[in-house]
């Protein structure tokens, strides 16, 4: 299980969320942070802490947020 950080990110990237996690899986990429799934923890620091709300958990997503989780681990697979 992981969280995902959704399309509100895109245009705040505000980082609270990157300084509150434990084991340190939040990545700046080129358009907004991506919390890597195989890493996260779970432990809903990051939601936490988010301004803009745009974390949710990989099973709270509808349909067309799951894009999200799609993209955040294709980020991961390239590094």
């Amino acid at each position: 299980m992981a969280f995902v950080i959704l399309e509100a990110c895109q245009s705040e990237k505000a980082a609270e969320c990157v300084s509150v996690c434990p084991v340190d899986c939040i990545v700046e990429g080129p358009d907004q942070f991506y919390i890597d799934p195989d890493v996260c923890i779970d432990c809903a620091a990051c939601k936490a802490v988010c301004p803009v709300d745009a974390i949710e958990e990989e099973y709270d997503l509808s349909p067309d947020q799951e894009i999200f989780l799609q993209r955040a681990e294709e980020f991961f697979a390239n590094r």
